[in-house]
């Protein structure tokens, strides 16, 4: 089963109000005055109110720049109109009490902007499908200059776009992203997937693919440098004071990106599943405890979890009490509340905590209260931005009477920012014009050493932008003198920032007792490694060596991830004392591997003699393997075969053979190769003392085939004989049946069928039935249609698996299905799904009107089960019932179940009517990242499934039940979404009334405790 539960996405996640809705005087919401006395805070904080209507409204981001004028970005079209109604507004206080009191339209005729950064003498704002510059050159308030500087990204629904600008401590400008949409419903509006990203102003300068492959962008215009991140984020992103990046999207409110596109791109047979990091230690679609009087329980809302996670941000400011100097902060709108965390180190990641518990750090009773950003400001105070509308939810879920009602736009001419300040504390001095654009070069130096990272970053920047070489001994002398670390820190990139580092500077920071000074000097000194002189190469090169025994283990990562660019034998010497000595740390895995060569050197005759016996080296073994067989080099996988083949009684073979048959099934070796590997392996599978090490040589079989000659034959009769006898035991005559099963079946077939007889061992049955699934033609499907009323349930659903290998067998399972021998209440959900988005149209069509129902049928399940909120459910019953049917897809706050879809617990306070029509009519929404993908590889081969992530170098599919495969991008011909649920409509032929309650009691049950 999946339910779709409405993992509603980015800043625009909410409330559906639908026909049925209360028409209370709360629709209009609340005065900003009225709003002001609806919060809770921690004491010793208070909000105060900076700007609200008439001055703004849709706000969804802000900047304040460095002569104290406020920028807010407004979005006024969403969630439908792309008529061009956002604008940019500059606001301006007056007289100055701390409160905007004039606004100017700075820009207008913006589609759908997401965000804004200060940048030159003007700002850049993202414009999907643009990024643009916008500046002011004659003084009067409004922007007179508009250029393009980006261009290619997809216009898709709002939640998806390209949004929210930020200036790294690295100089480069970094974009939030992800994949686009599918749109559904709205097609006509949201269905671009854009096309190649790049500066127009520069057509021959670089460009990433379509959409930028639906990841997180960084460039620098300066110097028409354009590239692709490792991970992708919604509606949001942050930095902490070490430059350490954190994303965010729908109920995963916290997540790192541990490892750079850089490093993943130098080796490109590393096939890692995701360069990201969930750091929650309160898990994904976490608890949240909202306040909220009257809250909108519309039909498609999650309350009480997060469901909308965005506008991530880390707080910098340096105002607070001394813990909120590790604490990110993060919105969610829909529980009207915004969630504090406290990192915490934890090797080369973190782990986040509730600052809190069962509480949150801002909400408020009002339903209409909108958070989607924040900001930390000139004065260490956080800015929250509420967009303040009645309901947030794009009209792609919810229904079309609701679509039509118009009240999709209430509150468009309404939002406020908001200050959250120290208890006593004064109004914010920068709204009288704080105007660090007229300090000379001394001043902003000096303002490098500030607490708050809003002057660190506004310094740092106008020193680049002004080019002025006589900040140069000045940052030199910060760089290696400053009492401040975070100085030092700035001063190192702002010297990188005007060309002016020295080798000698950045050796002298590489020994900083700061550790987050040595992890960026570490990352600074990459650019001399690759385009220093060979006197600075040396040096730096020296440096790095000698800091081998760092004690800080964020370093100690960040120094094997660049010592990946060098490849002498003390730099090689270095990089495997680093791995072998933190070997379960699989962070320090992925750096070493990620290095050039390094499957070459990780596991010679020393390295396994030494380290073989650790808990951390199967991983490593078969990491390596599986790089080694993907990257089609026969010399180095024949040397690891020759390895697990020498080396019979030990543990590690099987991690050799398991990663190179996947390896292998990346990048197929030509026929006929290995073949004396192959005469050996057969012997393995046969006679192996170990388990683990006989299953993997019979999966490289699979992949390699059995060796020419007779002992091919010997052994499979052998294996015949074997699994007749039921004398050998259950676990050695599946081995046998798997080995038959690797050669043509054809005369074994009476046997293998009486091998499917219900008095046989279970595991028995199922291995003959895979050596029945390799006979060619449609055989097997006749004979498991002529016996189906005899298979047990344990065998049903691989007997509809074989139905799938081609289209003539799923021709034959249709004929079953029309003839009803075999029901469709048989076929789990994505088998239907699978069925009714065929390939072949003929076999599409006669599947969906099999298995779609039309809507007279719709329209009888739902009166059939009107009023099911009436009944008690029990608990226990529906407990077993999502064991049965819901857990094979499912977990429920990371428990109980297999993660393949959404993650229940963000359905816990939904209304039970609400998750009863997503359980009988799955496809009326798709939650978003749950819809189905085809994949076509260049060998011909289609694959289904979901995107479960993506880097670099490959994309993970997740199957049904959960598991997932990583193919490299380079196998990729295509990349389709069907615009399909994996869940299909049906579910009531298989539960009553009565228990649709129990599933819907157990499904809503407040949290265990852990």
């Amino acid at each position: 089963m999946r339910l779709k539960n409405k993992m509603v996405t980015g800043f625009v996640t909410g409330l559906l109000c639908f026909s049925g809705c209360s028409k209370s005087p709360r629709q209009a919401g609340l005065s900003p005055a009225d709003a002001l006395a609806s919060f809770q805070l921690p004491e010793g904080f208070k909000i105060e109110l900076v700007a609200a209507e008439p001055l703004v409204a849709d706000p969804v981001a802000m900047e304040i720049d460095e002569e104290g004028r406020l920028y807010v970005v407004e979005m006024h079209g969403y969630p439908l109109d792309k008529s061009g109604s956002g604008a940019v507004k500059l606001l301006q206080d007056t007289d100055g009490d701390g409160k905007m009191d004039k606004s100017t339209v700075f820009a207008d005729r913006l589609v759908l902007p997401t965000g804004i950064m200060r940048w030159k003498k003007g700002v850049l704002v993202t414009d999907p499908p643009q990024v643009l510059y916008l500046e002011d050159t004659d003084g009067d308030g409004k922007a007179d200059l508009r250029k393009t500087v980006l261009q290619g990204f997809a216009l898709a629904n709002p939640q998806h776009n390209v949004n929210n600008p930020l200036l790294g401590i690295d100089n480069w400008i970094y974009l939030g992203h992800e994949p686009a949409a599918t749109a559904k419903i709205y097609t006509g509006h949201f269905s671009d997937r854009g096309s190649e990203v790049f500066f127009p102003d520069h057509p021959d300068g670089p460009r990433l693919p379509e959409n930028a492959l639906g990841r997180s962008v960084r460039f620098r215009p300066d110097d028409v440098l354009l590239e692709n991140l490792s991970s992708q984020t919604q509606f949001g992103h942050t930095f902490d004071k070490w430059g350490h990046r954190f994303l965010v999207s729908n109920a995963h409110h916290i997540y790192h990106e541990v490892i750079a596109a850089a490093y993943l791109e130098r080796n490109r047979s590393l096939l890692l599943p995701s360069a990201v990091e969930s750091v929650s230690d309160h898990g994904n679609a976490a608890d949240v405890y909202p306040i909220t009087r009257h809250p909108e329980h519309q039909l498609l809302t999650d309350l009480g979890v997060f469901t909308a996670a965005c506008g991530i941000t880390a707080y910098t400011g340096g105002a607070f009490p001394a813990v909120y100097d590790s604490v990110v902060f993060v919105a969610e709108p829909v529980g009207n509340l915004v969630h504090a965390d406290i990192l915490r180190d934890r090797g080369a990641t973190f782990t986040a905590a509730r600052l809190f518990e069962r509480k949150e750090f801002l909400a408020s009773t009002d339903a209409w209260f909108r958070p989607v950003n924040m900001y930390v400001g000139p004065d260490g105070a956080l800015y929250v931005v509420d967009y303040y509308r009645q309901i947030i939810e794009h009209p792609e879920w919810m229904s079309d009477d609701m679509a039509r009602s118009g009240a999709i736009y209430n509150g468009k001419d309404k939002g406020r920012i908001y200050r959250i300040s120290a208890s006593g504390g004064p109004p914010p001095s920068w709204t009288r014009g704080i105007a660090p654009g007229s300090l000379q070069t001394e001043e902003l130096v000096s303002r490098l050493s500030s607490p708050n990272a809003w002057w660190r970053k506004n310094a740092q920047r106008l020193l680049v932008d002004r080019r002025d070489r006589r900040a140069i001994p000045l940052l030199e002398e910060t760089a290696a003198h400053a009492a401040d670390p975070l100085a030092r820190l700035h001063a190192l990139w702002t010297l990188d920032g005007l060309s002016a580092l020295k080798a000698g500077i950045l050796i002298g920071r590489m020994q900083d007792e700061a550790p987050g000074v040595r992890e960026n000097a570490l990352k600074l000194s990459e650019k001399f490694l690759k385009s220093g002189t060979d006197p600075e190469k040396e040096l730096i090169g020296n440096a790095l060596l000698r800091m081998s025994g760092d004690g800080d283990a964020r370093v100690r990562y960040q120094l094997l991830c660049t010592l990946g660019f060098l490849t002498s034998p003390q730099a090689l010497r270095v990089r495997n004392r680093l791995l072998f000595t933190h070997l379960d740390d699989k962070w320090m895995q992925i750096a070493a591997l990620s290095a050039i060569g390094s499957e070459k050197e990780l596991l010679t005759d020393q390295v396994i003699r030494d380290y073989g016996s650790l808990p951390g080296f199967t991983a490593l073994a078969e990491r390596v393997s599986a790089m080694a067989g993907a990257s089609g080099d026969p010399v180095m996988a024949r040397y690891l075969l020759s390895r697990a083949l020498n080396s019979p009684g030990d543990h590690w073979p099987a991690a050799l053979l398991r990663g190179l048959a996947q390896g292998f099934r990346k990048k197929r070796p030509a026929g006929g190769m290995y073949a004396e590997e192959r005469t050996r392996l057969l012997d393995y599978a046969r006679n192996n003392p170990r388990t683990d090490v006989r299953h993997a040589a019979i999966d490289m079989l699979r992949v390699l085939g059995l060796p020419p000659g007779q002992e091919a034959g010997a052994a499979i009769t052998e294996a015949l004989l074997r699994a007749r006898d039921r004398s050998a035991g259950t676990d050695k005559r599946v081995e046998a049946l798997h080995l038959l099963a690797l050669s043509g079946v054809e005369q074994h077939t009476g046997t293998l069928q009486q091998l499917t007889d219900p008095a046989e061992p279970l595991p028995v049955q199922s291995a003959a039935l895979t050596a029945l699934g390799t006979l060619p033609g449609t055989a097997v499907s006749d004979f498991l249609t002529e016996k189906w009323q005899s298979l047990t349930p344990g065998l049903r659903e691989q007997a509809i698996s074989s139905f799938f290998a081609n289209d003539a067998r799923i021709e034959k399972l249709l004929e079953a299905l029309e003839r009803n021998i075999i029901p469709a209440s048989a076929l789990r959900w994505h088998r239907q799904v699978a069925l009714m988005a065929n390939g072949n149209e003929a076999l599409r069509n006669r599947a969906r009107k099999l298995l779609a129902g039309s809507p007279s049928t719709g329209k009888k399940t739902a009166r059939a089960y009107k009023g099911i909120s009436g009944l008690a459910g029990n608990q226990e019953n529906g407990r077993l019932l999502f064991a049965a049917h819901c857990a094979v897809c499912h977990q429920i706050g990371g428990k109980n179940g297999t993660a393949y879809g959404p993650d229940l617990a963000t359905i816990r306070n939904r209304r039970a009517e609400s998750v009863m029509t997503d359980i009988l009519f799955p496809n009326l929404s798709i939650a978003d990242g749950y819809d189905l993908w085809n994949i076509t590889l260049k060998s011909g081969e289609s694959i289904q499934g979901l995107i479960g992530s993506e880097t670099p170098s490959a994309v993970t599919i997740r199957y049904y039940g959960g598991n997932e495969t990583v193919i490299a991008r380079s196998e990729i011909s295509s990349l389709t979404a069907m615009g399909t649920s994996v869940m299909t409509g049906g579910f009531e032929q298989l539960i009553d009334r009565q228990q649709m309650a129990d599933l819907l009691a157990y499904l809503r049950q407040p949290p265990l405790p852990d």
